[in-house]
C-alpha cells in the first residue's frame, strides 16, 4: 500500500480508540530527526518515550538488526540461542545482577518482578507475606498486575476487579511507609525517578531508609528502571548514580533501540524460587531482540557518551531556567540527565495540547509527563548540541506566543 494512502481518518476507521495521536505521520527518521508523510523534518526530544536513546536508525542497530536477520531470529524457549546468553551475560556483568529473565516490554517485566517477589516470600516465608507496596502517581506498566500497582486510578478504573493486596502510599513519604510496611510484606516497587508521575525523583535519603525497611521486615526492594535506566541519568543504571542496591531491577524502553525487549535482573538466592514452569513468555529472550540490546548496551555504555548526557541535560535545564526568568512558565523544571520535567504555571495547565499542537507545527516533538500540567524531554542521549540549541529556540518561541 502507497504510504500517503494512509491518513489519522485511518487511524479512527480500522484502530482501538485507547490511543488519540496527532495527524503528522512520521515516515523516516535519523538520528534526532524525524520526516512525516509530506518530508517536513522535526526535532525530535520525545526520544520515543526514552525508548531511542539513540536517536533513530542508528547504523550500527539497523547493522546488528539486518545481521542477526539473516541468522536466525526466532526459535521457541525449548531451546536457548547465543544472542540471549550473551546479553545475560553482559547485563550481570554490568550490574549487581546474576540471574535475568527476558520479556517484550516495561510491563512484562514489572510482572516478572511482582511475581518473582510474591513466589519468593511465598516459599520463603509463607502465604501470608504477599502485600506490596507501591506509591502514587507510578506508573508500571498496562498488565492488570502492574496497572493496579501503578499509581493512578484513572488507568485501573472499569477493569475490576484487580488483584488484592496492593497497597499505595505518598511519595516520598518516609513516615507513611514506615507505619505502613510490615512482616506481611512481601515487595516495595517504585521507580527513583517517575517518568509518567511528572519526572519527579525520590529524595536518596528515602531510597536508603526504604531499603532498610525492606531489610528489616525481609521485604525485596525492587527499581522499575524502564524510563530511567540506560545511560539517561548520566549512568547507566540510576541505582549507581545513588549507589544503593535493589533487590530486582526492570529495564526495558531503550534497552532495546526501539526493539520489543525487557529484563527482569536479580540474584540468584531470589531467582531460584522460579523453577521451570513459573513463569513464560513466547517471545522474550529471542535472539534477534538479544542481539540488537547487546549492540545497544555496548554502545551507552561508554563514559564518553554518559558523560555527555549529563552535560547536555545541564545545559537544557540551564537554558529553561534562563527562559523562566522573564516570564516565569514554569513553577518547577525537573531534571536528571536527558530526563527532564517543566511544571507549568497553573494558567498555563489548560494549554499543554496548543503547547506541543505549536512545537509540532514548528518543527519540534515534546510530550507531557503523563500528567497534564509537566512538559517532558527525553532526547536521545547522543543528540547533536545545535539541534538541541534548535529545539529549544522553537520551544522559547512557542511559550513567548501562548502567553
Amino acid at each position: 500500500m502507497e504510504s500517503m494512502s494512509v491518513s489519522r481518518k485511518t487511524f479512527d476507521t480500522y484502530m482501538l480508540p485507547n490511543y488519540n495521536p496527532g495527524k503528522m505521520i512520521p515516515r523516516r527518521g535519523r538520528g534526532s530527526i524525524l520526516w512525516d508523510q509530506q518530508g517536513k523534518a522535526y526535532i525530535d526530544f520525545t526520544g520515543g518515550i526514552a525508548v531511542n536513546a539513540l536517536g533513530h536508525c542508528h547504523p550500527s542497530i539497523v547493522a546488528a538488526i539486518r545481521d542477526q536477520a539473516e541468522k536466525l531470529i526466532h526459535v521457541s524457549n525449548r531451546f536457548t540461542n547465543e544472542p540471549a546468553l550473551q546479553l545475560a551475560e553482559k547485563l550481570c556483568d554490568l550490574t549487581f545482577a546474576e540471574k535475568v529473565f527476558f520479556g517484550n516490554s516495561g510491563a512484562d517485566a514489572n510482572e516478572a518482578a511482582l511475581k518473582i517477589a510474591r513466589k519468593y516470600a511465598f516459599e520463603t516465608f509463607g502465604s501470608e507475606k504477599n502485600e506490596i507496596i507501591a506509591f502514587d502517581q507510578a506508573f508500571h506498566g498496562r498488565t492488570l498486575f502492574t496497572v493496579s500497582t501503578g499509581g493512578k486510578p484513572e488507568y485501573w478504573q472499569g477493569f475490576g476487579p484487580l488483584p488484592p493486596r496492593i497497597t499505595h502510599l505518598p511519595f516520598n513519604c518516609i513516615d507513611t511507609l514506615r507505619q505502613r510496611i510490615s512482616d506481611q510484606t512481601c515487595a516495595v516497587i517504585l521507580e527513583p525517578v517517575q517518568g509518567e508521575g511528572g519526572v519527579r525523583h525520590f529524595d536518596t535519603e528515602f531510597i536508603r531508609q526504604a531499603k532498610d525497611l525492606c531489610q528489616q521486615h525481609q521485604a525485596l526492594l525492587i527499581f522499575d528502571e524502564i524510563q530511567i535506566g540506560m545511560g539517561r541519568s548520566g549512568y547507566l543504571y540510576y541505582y549507581q548514580k545513588i549507589g544503593i542496591t535493589p533487590d530486582i531491577l526492570t529495564t526495558a524502553k531503550a534497552l532495546g533501540s526501539g526493539f520489543p525487549i525487557s529484563a527482569t535482573l536479580t540474584t540468584s538466592n531470589i531467582a531460584r524460587h522460579m523453577g521451570p514452569g513459573t513463569h513464560g513468555t513466547t517471545y522474550g529472550g529471542n535472539p534477534l531482540g538479544c542481539m540488537v540490546a547487546l549492540k545497544t548496551l555496548e554502545l551507552i555504555h561508554d563514559r564518553k557518551l554518559l558523560a555527555q548526557t549529563e552535560q547536555k541535560g545541564q545545559y537544557i535545564v540551564k537554558r529553561l531556567h534562563t527562559m523562566n526568568q522573564t516570564q516565569q512558565y514554569f513553577t518547577a523544571i525537573r531534571g536528571y540527565g536527558l530526563l527532564i520535567g517543566c511544571v507549568l504555571q497553573n494558567h498555563l495547565k489548560p494549554r499543554m495540547d496548543t503547547i506541543m499542537r505549536r512545537c509540532e507545527q514548528d518543527g519540534l516533538l515534546i510530550i507531557s509527563a503523563g500528567r497534564h500540567d509537566v512538559i517532558r524531554f527525553a532526547p536521545a542521549l547522543n543528540i547533536e548540541d545545535s539541534e538541541i540549541d534548535s529545539g529549544l529556540n522553537i520551544f522559547a518561541k512557542v511559550m513567548a506566543s501562548i502567553t
